[in-house]
């Protein structure tokens, strides 16, 4: 039995990049923007009505201009490595000065004055300690 291997030359596989990224061609742009570092819903659609782009489109649908000005309105923007450096270094900052969010951001605690009785796990991992009757139990010989 033999299998042919067939290739589908009408395919593109051309996807679009910013700034490294790959944006998924099978979402529309809006949601497809939100895969950069940086960029939410709203400041997508913000980033296509400047560019003025139909916020349904899909990135495969879109001509070399409008990538371009998509592109261009992207990379003026704090995103991706200089976002990720801005805030380890303002926590950073916080840590040297030794203030109290600082303190918090040191000792892996919620900083924004969540309750840590419960509901603390996504900071401190999911960590439950419990406690118990403070009696070793003796290993049998």
């Amino acid at each position: 039995m033999l299998f042919a291997l067939t290739l589908d030359i009408n395919k593109n596989n051309n996807f679009m990049r910013i700034l490294g990224i790959t944006i998924p061609n099978d979402k529309h742009l809006d949601i497809a923007l939100t895969s950069i570092y940086g960029i939410g819903v709203s400041r997508a659609r913000k980033i296509l009505k400047e560019a003025n782009v139909d916020k349904d489109l899909k990135s495969d649908s879109l001509n070399i201009d409008q990538e371009n000005e998509i592109r261009k309105i992207v990379e003026n923007l704090v995103v991706e490595g200089s976002l990720k450096r801005e805030i380890s270094s303002n926590i950073k900052r916080l840590k040297d000065i030794k203030v109290y969010r600082g303190i918090r951001h040191s000792h892996r605690l919620p900083v924004r004055g969540q309750r840590t009785k419960t509901n603390s796990r996504t900071v401190r991992g999911n960590v439950r300690r419990t406690m118990s009757s403070g009696r070793r139990k003796t290993e049998k010989t």
